[in-house]
């Protein structure tokens, strides 16, 4: 299929046939499904919830996930929602926080708390044309620079199978997760039109076969999955708490700048722009308006998912419609469990091994940011003292152990949130505060010079 053929696809709006959708939209479903119901499932875990409950929280994860990334496309009011083409799915930068909550309170303090900072963060979305100015390109760059780089390990924890699998690190799933890898790498660079596009799917479908013959493959939760189940709003109650509702609060402040970082690496990497005021201010607004709904629900947080804004910049496909068809697979499977439990047997190693080289394009479009300003010392300076501790304190356990525990959950367990909050100072104390002052001193020069010259003239 020629380039021409296929050019509504790199329209938002382009008119486009379901055989060209189908393939890259059930792409973005299996690059995000283990993202979208693992947090759920660590939150049951710590949460001590029977295995209906857990099952319940799956779903919720998936019809969340799915109108999460519906409201971003279609946004509500014109206002909630970017009219953007990005995947959402349950937050990785908020499990820590909600293990957090719910090992030492409950899972209604969870959703109590969800909801409130969920109300915060949609007022915050109204007042980000009045913020935007700490997030010039240097520190959207860098903040897109550590979430490609905090998700490399993510993709090597994949590849070797998995934490907690009995296999983990085995020869067997470094076999199917490279067998994968370049199945992906050669229709990425090798293939041409829609087979280069669905290169992701490709692979992952290859991946699959290959460790359906060597017995990776588990389909005894697609036999006991029920066909049909409906979500009931409260089921897990409501607990408002001050120190959940604070600790969730921080960290959804911090996880919006994420957000900024992630709709700023989708514009730039797949449609060459800076997102519009307009456009943040509603991806804001509209996560958080579904977050609000998703309390009530018993869904975890959602977030912006790296991994597809990686498609998206890859392909360059950004039709909206791709991402709608997604939607739909995602709302199917949350109301229909059976569908849900097919996509979970996807292997561990076969997602590592196709989205790997996703997750190396959103650490260079991070780097592509960058470049793209002047190197100055300043901004070298912000760059690399932010990575340094951001990646530097993440990655050394227990760097922060005399500090209060809410310190290591807030900045210790994601290179992320460090490293967005020194790039917003250091870019705040080197390129206004220092600036200003440069520009002040030859005024101040100038004055003394001509004080000097007429006291010279009275002379």
């Amino acid at each position: 299929m020629s380039e021409n053929k296929l050019s509504g696809l790199f329209a938002y709006d382009g008119q486009i046939s379901v055989s060209e959708v189908a393939p890259l939209g059930l792409q973005h479903v299996v690059a995000a499904i283990a993202g979208i119901i693992t947090p759920g499932i660590m939150v049951a875990k710590v949460c001590g919830l029977s295995t209906a409950d857990t099952t319940i929280i799956i779903q919720t994860s998936l019809i969340f996930a799915g109108l999460a990334t519906l409201i971003q496309l279609f946004p509500v009011f014109h206002r909630f929602g970017s009219r953007l083409p990005m995947m959402m799915g349950a937050s990785f930068a908020c499990v820590p926080i909600l293990l957090m909550i719910g090992g030492d309170f409950g899972i209604a303090d969870i959703f109590g708390a969800q909801l409130v900072g969920s109300i915060i963060i949609t007022l915050i979305g109204f007042f980000i044309k009045k913020i935007r100015i700490l997030f010039p390109p240097i520190v959207t760059g860098t903040v897109i620079l550590s979430i490609g780089l905090s998700l490399f390990p993510t993709a090597v924890n994949y590849i070797a199978g998995g934490t907690g699998n009995a296999s983990f690190g085995s020869l067997k799933n470094w076999a199917v997760a490279l067998i994968t890898f370049a199945v992906v790498f050669y229709f990425s660079y090798f293939a041409k039109g829609l087979l280069s596009l669905s290169s992701i799917l490709n692979g992952m479908v290859v991946g699959y076969l290959v460790a359906l013959v060597l017995g990776m493959v588990d389909f005894s939760a697609v036999h006991s999955a029920a066909l049909f189940q409906v979500i009931k709003p409260l089921h897990f109650g409501l607990d408002f708490k001050i120190v959940p509702i604070v600790t969730l609060a921080i960290v959804f402040l911090v996880d919006t700048v994420q957000t900024i970082g992630q709709f700023t690496a989708t514009t730039v990497g797949a449609m060459e722009r800076q997102p519009s005021d307009r456009e943040l201010s509603g991806a804001v607004m509209g996560k958080g308006l579904i977050n609000i709904i998703a309390s009530f629900f018993g869904g975890v947080p959602v977030g912006t998912f790296g991994q597809n804004v990686g498609l998206v910049i890859a392909t360059k496909a950004i039709n909206k419609f791709i991402l709608a068809f997604s939607c739909g697979i995602l709302l199917i499977a949350g109301f229909v469990p059976k569908v849900a439990s097919i996509l979970t047997t996807i292997p561990y190693a076969v997602i590592g091994g196709a989205t790997i080289s996703v997750f190396a394009t959103i650490a260079m479009t991070g780097i592509k940011t960058i470049t793209a300003e002047k190197m100055t010392p300043e901004n070298t300076a912000i760059v690399g003292i932010s990575l340094a501790f951001g990646i530097g304190v993440a990655l050394t356990q227990n760097s922060l152990a005399g500090f209060p525990s809410w310190v290591t959950t807030v900045f210790g367990n994601s290179e992320v949130i460090l490293t967005t909050i020194l790039a917003i100072v250091l870019n705040l104390l080197l390129n206004h505060v220092k600036n200003s002052e440069r520009v002040a001193a030859p005024k101040t020069n100038e004055k003394t010079s001509v004080a000097s010259k007429q006291t010279s003239l009275s002379k």
